[in-house]
């Protein structure tokens, strides 16, 4: 096959983006990330000085010295809400913090802060990540391209890509991207698109073939006639379509903040009544403010936000530890909610890479064994994905690969060479009918006689299809697989996996259309991809998982959570484990519940002494904590 791509200096692979920055150059520059990790290192300074024995002037300080840093944004926020007539729960917990600080339980208080900084940094992480990704993707499509006369003769000039105006005519060097979605005029060459459709091999382009921008040429010279400008391209709508998704998703919430504004304006007014009611019925003014302070840490949040946290907390730590990255807490609650779940194909359910199905020998001299020798013999030079699975399977067997000589690649058929004195070429043939092929069929031929034919197709990965199988009890709904491949290659990995809904031939656009067309009929969808292609309907789903090994830096980003291992078992055991999460949330809510209203109605009916209230109030936060970390357990992941 023709030598492409890695073989040119600096040329990079269709699949490839340049990297945003680092995770840790994102958070330094947000004040939000900035600000959090302030607050968790006076937290835990604090609390080593508080165990050491040191005085108490010295941990007091730590600690309001970490209420300011991690308080200030959460409480500005809640009092610009205020400003707008919302009382949120942000604002309540400020209060709670500090009334926690004015009976002497300033480590609580403390701790809330440190919860909530921390989920605020990791929200504001997350979607600068996205946002970065999404401006690295433009970088994909050249800035610069060489426009020439449509007749091919003339002065070429070097232009902006975004100067290209439909009928103009690029000339594509081998390795240089294509500046334009257009049509072939002249040339043949392989053309990998594998970041636009996902096609895990170059596909061959000649004149009449259309073209992406974006895409990597290979060894030949393509003359492109554009066919639309660069603001409509390919390229240019992956990025709108995923700004848009990011932007219209629903934002999912936390089951507790479905109800946390009605929960925080109840305990304001119910504090404020406690106050003054007794107060107007010639209660003193310090047992009436005892009794409103009593009632606030009874009745404040803590318990209630530690019976959601933990849960979803130690899941994800779970998940970490077997090698799933779910990037939020209540990512990790929507997952247990997935109805549907939609595969991409290459790089997902397969591995990305061809591998030889079968040798067929068309000429009885000559036996598959021998036919595949003296293919991968001229292969051995080439870097055409294709031409590394045949050496790389000659090899597997143990077959002797000779050396060649006078090798050739020629753009768009193959490649050739002398072995042992004989003419050997191995070729793809003139037109592919993609649709009654379940893979990439080449041929071998020796001294211009046809003697074998060589059939490649992606590797499957092993546990694709049991984890189909387990995804399809699980949800109850039949498994989607969403490819930008050809209906046949999308019909044979649906066949050995189990898949009952296929759609094939699906560009960017058409994938996250397929995503909200689920979404619309009332399913919440889960999508697994891993390519720039599929970006786009990573955020369309209610949840996205990218795969982590060799996922673009898009996907990642845009991603909800990441395997990042590749092993598709994960996905059923994480569904399983954030419906775990989802009985923990439920049941330390209702032992939460229990202790507020058995505290609340002791303070409304008689006195609750302060000490009392507080060990209650501890001890529900205590038990709510402990019961979430169960999920800690490797246990909890393998039921």
């Amino acid at each position: 096959m023709s030598q492409i791509l890695t073989s040119l200096p600096g040329a990079s692979t269709g699949r490839s983006l340049p990297k945003p920055p680092s995770i840790f150059r994102t958070g330094a520059r947000l004040p939000e990330v900035r600000w959090a990790t302030v607050a968790l290192v006076l937290f835990l300074l604090g609390g080593i000085a508080q165990l050491a024995g040191a005085p108490a002037a010295v941990w007091w300080s730590l600690y309001l010295t970490c209420y300011a840093a991690g308080g200030w944004d959460p409480a500005l926020s809640g009092l610009r809400a205020l400003r707008e007539k919302i009382l949120d729960v942000d604002l309540l917990m400020i209060v709670a913090a500090i009334a926690a600080a004015a009976i002497g339980q300033v480590f609580e208080g403390a701790l809330l802060i440190v919860i909530f900084a921390t989920s605020g940094a990791m929200e504001a992480l997350v979607t600068q990540r996205t946002a970065d990704s999404v401006s690295s993707l433009l970088d994909l499509a050249p800035e610069r391209a060489t426009r020439v006369p449509s007749n091919g003769t003339g002065t070429e000039e070097e232009v902006d890509t975004a100067d290209l105006q439909v009928g103009d005519v690029i000339l594509v060097r081998p390795g240089e991207r294509i500046g334009a979605d257009g049509t072939v005029i002249r040339g043949v060459s392989e053309v990998d698109q594998a970041a636009m459709t996902g096609e895990s091999v170059p596909v061959v382009r000649r004149e009449g073939d259309e073209v992406l921008s974006g895409t990597v040429n290979g060894s030949g010279v393509l003359s492109v006639r554009v066919a639309k400008a660069a603001k409509d391209s390919v390229v240019s709508r992956i990025v709108t379509l995923v700004e848009e998704a990011s932007a219209t998703k629903a934002k999912t919430q936390l089951f507790i903040e479905k109800v946390e504004q009605r929960y925080s304006l109840g305990v304001i007014v119910a504090t404020l009544l406690v106050f003054f009611l007794p107060l107007s019925l010639g209660e003193s003014l310090e047992a009436a403010l005892l009794r409103a302070i009593t009632f606030m840490i009874v009745a404040s949040p803590c318990a209630v936000v530690l019976s959601t946290m933990p849960p979803l907390l130690a899941a994800i730590a779970n998940a970490g530890r077997h090698g799933v990255l779910v990037k939020s807490a209540t990512v990790m609650e929507q997952v247990g909610r997935t109805t549907v779940v939609a595969f991409d194909k290459t790089g997902t359910l397969t591995e990305g890479t061809p591998k030889v199905t079968a040798v067929d020998s068309l000429e009885a001299a000559f036996t598959p064994a021998e036919i595949l020798g003296l293919a991968a013999a001229v292969e051995q030079y080439s870097e055409h994905p294709l031409g590394r699975a045949i050496l790389r399977d000659a090899r597997e067997k143990s077959l002797t690969v000779e050396p060649a000589t006078n090798f050739q690649a020629v753009p768009g058929q193959g490649v050739s060479g002398i072995v042992h004195g004989r003419q050997v070429r191995v070729e793809r043939p003139e037109a592919e009918a993609d649709d009654d092929v379940a893979g990439t069929v080449v041929y071998v031929i020796i001294d211009g006689a046809t003697v074998g034919r060589i059939t490649l197709a992606d590797r499957l990965r092993p546990t694709a299809a049991a984890t189909v199988d387990r995804l399809h009890q699980i949800t109850g709904n039949p498994v989607h697989l969403l490819t930008g491949d050809n209906h046949r290659a999308a019909a044979q990995i649906a066949a050995e996996t189990g898949i009952d809904e296929v759609r094939s031939r699906l560009l960017p656009a058409d994938k996250a259309t397929a995503v909200r067309q689920m979404e619309q009929g009332g399913h919440r969808v889960l999508l697994i991809g891993d390519g720039v292609n599929d970006a786009p309907a990573l955020a369309a789903a209610t949840t996205g998982i990218a795969m982590g090994r060799h996922g673009s830096d898009l996907a990642l980003d845009t991603a909800d959570a990441i395997i990042v291992r590749d092993e598709l078992e994960a996905l059923p055991s994480l569904i399983a484990m954030s419906k775990r999460a989802h009985r923990y949330i439920i049941a330390n809510l209702a032992i939460a519940a229990t202790f507020i209203t058995v505290l609340v109605t002791w303070d409304l009916i008689s006195i609750l002494p302060l000490p009392l209230a507080v060990a209650g109030h501890e001890g529900s936060t205590v038990i709510v904590a402990l019961n979430g970390l169960r999920l800690l357990r490797s246990q909890a992941w393998k039921n």
